[in-house]
């Protein structure tokens, strides 16, 4: 076992104290961490959304900071204000809570569209720009956001190019009851992540970041991930396609799947396994062929379906 696979295991079995029973929802949000990506969990109230969030900015010796999304938040709630200075009478920066390395936007789609768009410079290009000077932010910067289904009172619908932002959208779903059994047992703490102990530092995440850039996928498996691609937007099923970012986004996220799993190149089953994950919240369902209130479903469904018409490489 090398030192990136001590490292990756012990971050994994840190989230896992908290976490039962979810150990591929907690091998996702470890892949897209170390894609350099963020990520979007959606899924019903008290499912462990916002622990799984907490539990991995826990679990990193990081700057971490909670922002709970309500309808009447402004952007400089997140990115900080400007504000005068009578003592030095010039103008000072007060950075807002979006300056930290894990941030978590717990219920993101409660907020305004404006609020959300707030976001999209930082989510990009790891900077935000306020009254026309640009702050870059820490790294790593993750950003780790929770959604309740729309069909849910008080919900704004996020834009596509908010969703395009996030590498990937995963569901934790409700634990077997085996595995709830021991939550309810053992974890009586209110914050049950609260007593964690970080176990890899920031430096330590870049570094692994940095490996992740070297895992090889060989040109047939990007070729197959093209055509994974163009199914999307040769598909009448569908009305929008995966864009380039999007084609980039699953690149990234399967070297950093093999990583995660040891290897130090990519497979197939990587790509068939992570498509629906980073494409279904791209891309858009004829509204003829959607069912009320279930889009992401859908799309996912719909992905899987093409994925598995796609030959596989050889």
């Amino acid at each position: 076992m090398t030192n990136a696979d001590k490292k990756i295991r012990a971050l994994q079995e840190n989230i896992e104290r908290v976490i039962k029973g979810k150990p591929e929802a907690v091998r996702l949000t470890i892949t897209t961490l170390l894609a350099r990506g963020h990520l979007l969990i959606e899924d019903v109230p008290g499912i462990g959304k916002t622990t799984l969030a907490h539990s991995l900015a826990r679990s990193l010796d990081c700057g971490f900071r909670r922002i709970q999304f309500t309808s009447d938040l402004l952007p400089s709630d997140i990115l900080g204000v400007t504000i005068y200075n009578q003592q030095s009478q010039a103008f000072e920066f007060k950075p807002g809570p979006i300056f930290a390395n894990i941030i978590l936007a717990d219920e993101i789609n409660r907020t305004t569209p404006k609020t959300q768009s707030s976001l999209l410079e930082a989510m990009n290009d790891i900077q935000v720009s306020v009254d026309s000077h640009t702050y870059p932010l820490p790294k790593p910067f993750m950003v780790i956001a929770t959604q309740n289904p729309l069909e849910y009172h008080g919900t704004y619908p996020l834009p596509e190019s908010q969703l395009d932002r996030f590498m990937m959208r995963i569901r934790v779903g409700y634990p077997d009851p085996s595995d709830e059994k021991v939550i309810l047992t053992t974890q009586r703490l209110f914050q049950p992540a609260g007593d964690l102990k970080p176990v890899l530092t920031a430096g330590e995440v870049l570094d692994l970041q940095n490996a992740v850039d070297h895992v090889r996928m060989d040109e047939g498996l990007v070729d197959y991930l093209l055509a994974l691609t163009a199914a999307t937007r040769n598909s009448e099923i569908l009305g929008l396609g995966v864009s380039p970012r999007g084609a980039m986004a699953l690149h990234k996220a399967a070297q950093a799947y093999a990583f995660v799993n040891g290897r130090a190149y990519c497979i197939p089953d990587d790509l068939k396994r992570l498509a629906p994950l980073v494409f279904a919240h791209r891309v858009i369902v004829n509204t003829r062929l959607e069912t009320y209130g279930r889009r992401g479903e859908d799309a996912e469904r719909i992905l899987q379906d093409l994925v598995s018409q796609v030959p596989v490489p050889l």
